[in-house]
């Protein structure tokens, strides 16, 4: 299992929320698909085609807030039926780096 796979599937427990780090965090939402635009200061703003929910995350002392946590959860399993099954987006995601 990657980095990535056992990171969402930390996010996908619940039970980690107060306690998920905030580069962790961006690392799954990439890993998901989601891209980067720039944002002011601290502030991540990540958005996906086809996904109406546009994700806007800031750090609180290296960690990610617990309400930012759960609505990526929230994302997750709303984007992909499966969520346990978040490997392919994961090949997707690596495909997109390897160009």
């Amino acid at each position: 299992m990657s980095k990535a796979e056992e990171l969402a599937a930390k996010i996908l427990s619940g039970r980690s929320d107060q306690n998920f780090s905030f580069d962790d965090l961006c690392h799954v939402i990439e890993c998901a698909g989601f891209q980067m635009r720039s944002g002011k200061g601290s502030h991540r703003i990540y958005y996906k085609d086809g996904v109406v929910e546009i994700l806007n995350v800031q750090p609180r002392g290296g960690r990610a807030k617990p309400y930012q946590v759960k609505q990526v959860r929230e994302l997750l399993l709303k984007s992909n039926k499966n969520a346990l099954r978040i490997d392919h987006l994961l090949e997707q995601r690596r495909q997109q780096l390897r160009r």
